[in-house]
This record gives C-alpha cells, sequence and structure tokens, in this order.
C-alpha cells in the first residue's frame, strides 16, 4: 500500500504515447565492457538524429524515441565502427548489443547501413519536427512559434490570432504535452504557448489515431518539451529581436548523473504586435508574456523511473482597436494564466510487460476589462477552468502483437463571469438590455476506456482499437469509437500504401460554454435561439501512399474524407470579441494533401506540400445561441454553406542550402488562395472602416478574401568558442515583398484580421 501511494504521488518518466526507449550495451570481442563510445541513432523519417556516449558500465539509454526503424552507429577509438538497424514499436524497452572487433592499424571502414526514409510498418501518416528544424525555424511572434511550426504540414490552416485548423475543424486541436491531453483553445487569445527553446520534438497526426486518443481529434499534436538529459550541467540562452518592438529571453539550464536529471528555465517576451489587427496602423496590440518550468526526473531502478513536471505561464495583452475605436479611446486588457503540474510512473514489469501511470493537475485563468470609452459595447469577463487528470496503462508485447489498454479520466470545474455595458446603442437593436450579468459554476466530468493492438502479418502492419467515452458538462453523452489502419508495404520498391477509419467522439469547446448555453441569455433578444451544444461525432476516412525517390526523398499522398454529426464552429456574443461555441447539423470535408520531402541531399534539405480541400456544413443549427436577426434566419433554416475554413488550395515549400558545415541559409513560401468572406454591407462604409488598401484585397463577387501569399528567407552560422560551447547566431525577414495579406474579413464569426507586413527578427542562441 505504501508503494502504491508513491507511485501516484510521487511521478515521472514523461513521453508521448507513440514513442519508446533503446538500451545499449557496447562490449569489446571478450565482453568487457566499453566506456566512453560514441553511439548516433539516426532516422531520416522521423527527424531523429540522437548522440550518447556509453557510461562506465558500457550501457547507454536513448528515451523518448518515435516508432521507426533506426540506424545504430557506435565508435570507439581503437576499434572498428558498428552499423546496426534496430526497431522502436512499442513503450516496452528495446535491446541492443553491439560488441566492438579491434581495428587494424591500417584499416579503413566505411560506415553505412541504407535508407531510414520509409517507415513500412507506419499504418498512418505522422509528420515529426526533430530538434534540428527546431532550431533552424523561421523566428516566429511570441505566442505562435508552434502554431507556425505546425502550419507548415499539409492539412493545416493558420487563421486569424494564430488559430489552428487542421482539415476544416474549428478548435479540434489537441494538444499532447509530454504525454499528458490538454484540450482547451491553445491559441494565442486564449493561452500563453510552452516556450518554444523548451520544445524538444513535435509530432503531427491528422489520421489513424489509436484509441488511446479522444475528446478532440481534428488534429493531435504531440510535444515533447526536454531533450534525453546529458551528464553534467548543460545550458542554453536564448535572446531575439524583431522589428515589432519585439523582445525575447530566455534560459534553461540541466544537470544530470546516471540517475537523476534536474532542470529549470524562464522565458519572457514582450511585443507591439500580438493579435492579427483589423487595420495596418496596428493599434493598441502591446502583449507580454511569461513561461516557467522546473523539472525532476529519477531513475529508482533500471525498471522504474519517477519524475515531476511543475510550469507556468501567462501572458497580458491589448485588444486591437478599429479606427472608430481608437478615436473613442477604447482599451480592452485581455489576460490568461495557466499553472500546472505534471507527473508519472512508469515500471518495467516484466520483458513483455510495462505498466504506466500519468496525472497532471492545472489551473486556468482568463480575464477581459473595457475601459469605458469602449464602443460599441464595454465587456468585461473572468472565466477559469480547474482539472485533476489522471491516466493509466498497460502496454505488452505477445507474438506478432503489441497492445496496450487503459483508461483516463478528467474531473474539472469550470467557472465564467461576464457581463457588459452598451455605449453605442445606435449600434443594437432596441430591445437588446443596456446591461448584463451572467456568473455560473459547473462540474465538468469526462471518463474514458480504450484498448488497442499492433499486429503485423508478413508486410500487413495493422493497428485495431476500441474507445469509450462518457462526457458530463452541460449535456451528458457516451460513445464507441473504433479505430483501424492498415498498411501494406513493398519495400524493395520503396512504397507503401495505407487506409484508416476512425470513429470520433469530439467534446464541445469548453470557452464560454455555460454562457452560451445558459437560460440567462434568454433576455438579450427579442428572438433567442438557445440549444445546448452535443459532441460532435464523426467518421474520419484516410489513404494514401508514401514512396522514396532514390533514397533521396520520400513523396507522401493522402486523401481524406470527414463526415461530422453535430460539426462544431464558433460564434461571438453581441460585438463583445468573447467567442463561444456552436454547432451545426453535420459537414462534410474532402481534401488531397501531398508532401515531397528532401531530408538531405548533397547540401540541400527541404520541403514541398500542396493541399487541396472544400468543406461544406449543414443546417439546421444543432447547438449555441442565436440572437434576434441572426436566430430568425436561422431558425427552422436548410441548406448547405461553405465552411469558414473552406480554403481550397494551400501550398507551401522551403529549400536550405549548408553553404559551409558552420553556416546555412534558407527560404520559404506559403500561398493560400482565400478564406470565405460573409460581408453584407456597402463597400463604401468598408472603406471608411478598414481602408481602402484593405477592401481592394477582398472580391466581393467571389465571396473570398484575395490569395494570401508570403517569401520568408533567413541565414544563420554556428560559432564554436570552446569545449561543449557553441553560439548560434540567426536573422530572419518575413514576407520579404511586403505584401498586404487580409487573413479574414468583415466575417460573421472572424471579423477582420492581416497578416503581419514585412519584418526582421535576429536571434542569439548560447549552449554550454
Amino acid at each position: 500500500m505504501p508503494h502504491a501511494i508513491a507511485v501516484l504521488l510521487i511521478l515521472a518518466q514523461f513521453t508521448v504515447s507513440q514513442t519508446g526507449e533503446l538500451r545499449l550495451r557496447v562490449v569489446d570481442p571478450a565482453g568487457r565492457p566499453l566506456p566512453g563510445a560514441a553511439v548516433e541513432l539516426v532516422s531520416d523519417a522521423k527527424q531523429v538524429d540522437e548522440q550518447v556516449s556509453t557510461a562506465a558500465d558500457g550501457t547507454a539509454t536513448v528515451q523518448r524515441l518515435p516508432f521507426g526503424t533506426y540506424v545504430v552507429t557506435v565508435r570507439r577509438k581503437g576499434f572498428a565502427p558498428r552499423v546496426g538497424r534496430v526497431e522502436i514499436r512499442s513503450a516496452l524497452p528495446a535491446f541492443y548489443t553491439a560488441t566492438l572487433a579491434v581495428a587494424a592499424i591500417t584499416e579503413t571502414i566505411e560506415v553505412t547501413a541504407g535508407g531510414t526514409l520509409l517507415d513500412d510498418r507506419q499504418t498512418a501518416l505522422a509528420q515529426r519536427l526533430g530538434a534540428e528544424t527546431l532550431q533552424h525555424r523561421t523566428a516566429a511572434l511570441p505566442g505562435r512559434a508552434l502554431p507556425e511550426l505546425v502550419n507548415t504540414q499539409p492539412g493545416w490552416l493558420l487563421e486569424a490570432n494564430g488559430i489552428l485548423h487542421p482539415r476544416g475543424s474549428e478548435y479540434q486541436t489537441q494538444f499532447v504535452t509530454d504525454g499528458l491531453p490538454l484540450t482547451d483553445n491553445r491559441s494565442p487569445a486564449f493561452a500563453a504557448e510552452i516556450d518554444p527553446e523548451d520544445v524538444d520534438s513535435v509530432t503531427i497526426l491528422t489520421g489513424g489515431y489509436p484509441a488511446e486518443y479522444g475528446r478532440k481529434l481534428g488534429g493531435v499534436i504531440e510535444v515533447t518539451t526536454a531533450a534525453a538529459p546529458q551528464r553534467g550541467f548543460h545550458a542554453r540562452v536564448t535572446t531575439g529581436l524583431d522589428t515589432f518592438d519585439t523582445k525575447t529571453a530566455a534560459l534553461f539550464g540541466t544537470y544530470a548523473n546516471d540517475r537523476t536529471a534536474i532542470s529549470l528555465g524562464a522565458a519572457i517576451a514582450a511585443t507591439s504586435r500580438y493579435l492579427d489587427p483589423p487595420v495596418e496602423e496596428n493599434y493598441t496590440n502591446d502583449a507580454t508574456t511569461r513561461y516557467s518550468v522546473v523539472r525532476v526526473q529519477r531513475e529508482l531502478t533500471a525498471a522504474a523511473r519517477i519524475g515531476l513536471i511543475v510550469r507556468h505561464s501567462d501572458t497580458s495583452f491589448l485588444v486591437p482597436n478599429e479606427r472608430v475605436q481608437q478615436i473613442a479611446g477604447q482599451r480592452q486588457q485581455r489576460a490568461s494564466g495557466e499553472n500546472a503540474v505534471q507527473s508519472s510512473y512508469q515500471h518495467v514489469i516484466s520483458s513483455h510487460l510495462l505498466g504506466d501511470v500519468r496525472a497532471m493537475g492545472r489551473s486556468l485563468s482568463a480575464t477581459l476589462a473595457s475601459n469605458p470609452a469602449s464602443t460599441p459595447i464595454a465587456a468585461d469577463q473572468d472565466r477559469g477552468l480547474r482539472e485533476l487528470y489522471a491516466k493509466g496503462t498497460l502496454t505488452g508485447a505477445a507474438g506478432r502483437h503489441e497492445w496496450k489498454t487503459g483508461g483516463e479520466v478528467s474531473l474539472g470545474s469550470v467557472r465564467e463571469h461576464f457581463a457588459y455595458t452598451i455605449t453605442d446603442p445606435a449600434r443594437f437593436d432596441p430591445d437588446t438590455p443596456s446591461r448584463f450579468t451572467f456568473a455560473d459554476t459547473r462540474r465538468d466530468r469526462e471518463y474514458a476506456l480504450f484498448v488497442q493492438d499492433q499486429m503485423r502479418w508478413s508486410a500487413w502492419p495493422v493497428n485495431a482499437g476500441l474507445r469509450w467515452d462518457r462526457y458530463s458538462l452541460i449535456v451528458e453523452e457516451q460513445g464507441f469509437s473504433p479505430r483501424v489502419s492498415v498498411a501494406r508495404s513493398w519495400h524493395a520498391a520503396g512504397l507503401v500504401a495505407r487506409a484508416s477509419y476512425d470513429r470520433a467522439f469530439q467534446t464541445p469547446a469548453i470557452e464560454n460554454l455555460l454562457l452560451a448555453s445558459s437560460p440567462a441569455t434568454d433576455v438579450l433578444g427579442e428572438t433567442v435561439l438557445r440549444v445546448p451544444v452535443r459532441p460532435s461525432r464523426g467518421n474520419f476516412y484516410d489513404a494514401g501512399v508514401t514512396k522514396t525517390i532514390g533514397n533521396r526523398a520520400r513523396l507522401d499522398v493522402s486523401h481524406f474524407l470527414r463526415t461530422m454529426r453535430d460539426f462544431a464552429d464558433d460564434d461571438v456574443l453581441l460585438n463583445t470579441g468573447v467567442s463561444f461555441p456552436i454547432a451545426f447539423r453535420a459537414a462534410r470535408i474532402e481534401g488531397t494533401e501531398v508532401k515531397l520531402t528532401v531530408p538531405r541531399w548533397n547540401r540541400f534539405s527541404g520541403f514541398a506540400s500542396y493541399g487541396n480541400m472544400s468543406g461544406t456544413g449543414e443546417l439546421p443549427v444543432a447547438g449555441g445561441l442565436f440572437l434576434d436577426d441572426e436566430a430568425i434566419g436561422l431558425q427552422g433554416a436548410t441548406g448547405h454553406f461553405a465552411i469558414s475554413q473552406d480554403q481550397r488550395n494551400t501550398a507551401r515549400a522551403r529549400v536550405a542550402w549548408q553553404m559551409t558545415p558552420a553556416a546555412w541559409v534558407a527560404a520559404g513560401m506559403t500561398y493560400g488562395s482565400g478564406l470565405p468572406v460573409e460581408f453584407t454591407g456597402d463597400p463604401a462604409d468598408a472603406i471608411a472602416q478598414y481602408g481602402e488598401r484593405i477592401v481592394a484585397r477582398v472580391d466581393f463577387d467571389a465571396g473570398r478574401t484575395e490569395p494570401t501569399f508570403t517569401i520568408d528567407g533567413t541565414t544563420g552560422i554556428r560559432i564554436s568558442t570552446g569545449a561543449s560551447r557553441e553560439l548560434r547566431l540567426q536573422v530572419d525577414v518575413r514576407n520579404v515583398t511586403n505584401r498586404l495579406n487580409v487573413i479574414n474579413f468583415a466575417g460573421l464569426f472572424s471579423g477582420t484580421a492581416l497578416g503581419a507586413p514585412r519584418s526582421v527578427a535576429l536571434r542569439a542562441h548560447f549552449e554550454f
């Protein structure tokens, strides 16, 4: 019993679900251990290049390896190099012993092990961004580094204010941070992000989901923070400057010995451009973000690990004004904060069985404060979430089966307080109350059980699983979600074909859900339509192929179809900027995605991608709050409409040239064919409100914004300043042509938002 309590209270080894570890042992021909051997693991498919050295007993452990095939190269002075291949396919540790032969004095050894571009056991496509991609990323404004990195992958759309939309989904993005799920809105307007300097890798999924994932399945972003610790003390300092008065600073340090690792980190950023403003003048857009973390990991034995992560993040920013609001003197201040404690315990029960227990406690807060000069309405808000989350899993291997089963529970408390005062009655219906106040608190209870199995018959790997969810907040519902994905590989031809089916049970967005569901809102209009927002249920189909080209490049092609009932979207209450979830009867989203990846070709590397997507929603309304004209127009309405993320064509590309071993240069481009526009007013009034240049970027006849296009350039250099010390300098130029890009225009749900003009960013990174 005391041991069980310790397992629950002192908790652990943090990995995402689809990762494992490799335990190596290096010996000489007589079987004696070889300390100080250099070990390198490489996978081009997973963007992994890990380097470790063996301890005094000749062993080394490499953790947090995504499932896949790796080339293992072992070198030690006086011995011939040893090259082999190893597969990581489950959370159970994989073991590898390298016996090094004594090298002849004149012997020359060429180390080669073939390519790792193709993973012929991967039944669903997963894009991974490794350490090098993160280091060489183009600088982003505070709060946007992770969204902009994810947006480089096909299937994703980065809409106004850094909101990610995977395959046409609205607010159905799930972040899995160090193995624990975050299903609230993580965009800059709602939450401060994990500092990018504290991120080691990112894995991105848009289909073929394991059964252990639920609640939000538009897209899953697995984030691993701290890299595998190295012995001794190591630290890194990063500073940056940007055109928009942006200043960033981060400091992270780690101390590790053979069994314990302790790391501390803190970061701060300030900027004058945080959200995407509605006008070019970029009024009142100042922001400050802060992030701090403490991380402890401890190996109790060779079979058990414990650890702890404590995080704090917060952001404070002004809401950017339109011209009339700036003239009136409006000032609206928003702030959000998060405190989280993450933990887990991992125990290797036997060579074929592993147990894992994880837990998280966190509190979220978000406020909005308006001054009396705010127009046409002064809104104030204070809302929050407290959540206790726990998850237990058991992983096993038996013959051709690698299975996993477990359950999770989320116990939350949601509170909301909202009030407004109308300051310009002419902008509202006469029956709209001049003042309104709302306050409520509810319990959120969510439970799940799952089982999944990875199987392989010759060239046919199969992943199958079943998940059960129960959700209780405004409504109570439950559902079963079967999942299956299968692949067929022709390794000699460098070809894999795959297909998957995911049943999705997706819970509603939690932000302002109580407000939009309350009978208290019935006073807000003469006609009020209020329908409880239910979980969305969907059927996701995906099929595609992966083909290597001359062992230098990889081509991924996917076609997907998603059909959903109670399709989730969002709306804004009156003119307050406070958004809440809504739902429509159904939606159908279909598209094709293509990506060509060149990990390295001589001194060049890069990618090019294209996505074609169309999304159609179906009336009537199935959930949410609608007032007066909007309610009258939607009551009993039927028909189809283009969803707000219906951008038909999206293309991205990036190429990098390693000029010297220490210097590199890269260029990238992004193209979007434009989003739907729902403007029904007078273009002349729009010009007076937003400016002629902005209105000129809208095709009113086609009902879409004009295409967006940006070119970015970056260059960097690495300078070694001594043993284990390195300085990296980087210069980024974003939107080189200074093109005016209108992301959204006067939308009913999204308002107007402009992309950033040309800017220059400088970044310095020092490691020691």
